[in-house]
């Protein structure tokens, strides 16, 4: 995996510094990978199907003549 540059305003990248002072992030970039990580899983997380969301699309499928 090769790591790809992102751009963002200089005064948001100084708040970012401001918020790792103290933080064990060693640099911006390392927080920022971190946030996003974060963001792109919670994301995921809340695509997934309960299995009674399941249960309730096969059942409506099953009434719409789909599955049997």
């Amino acid at each position: 995996m090769s790591d790809k540059k992102v751009s963002i305003p200089g005064p948001l990248y100084e708040k970012i510094e401001e918020r790792c002072e103290g933080t064990g992030f060693e640099s911006v970039s390392e927080y920022v990978t971190f946030v996003l990580r974060e963001v792109v899983e919670e994301e995921e997380e809340e695509e997934e199907f309960s299995e009674e969301d399941e249960k309730k699309v096969k059942e409506r499928l099953r009434a719409l003549g789909y599955m049997s």
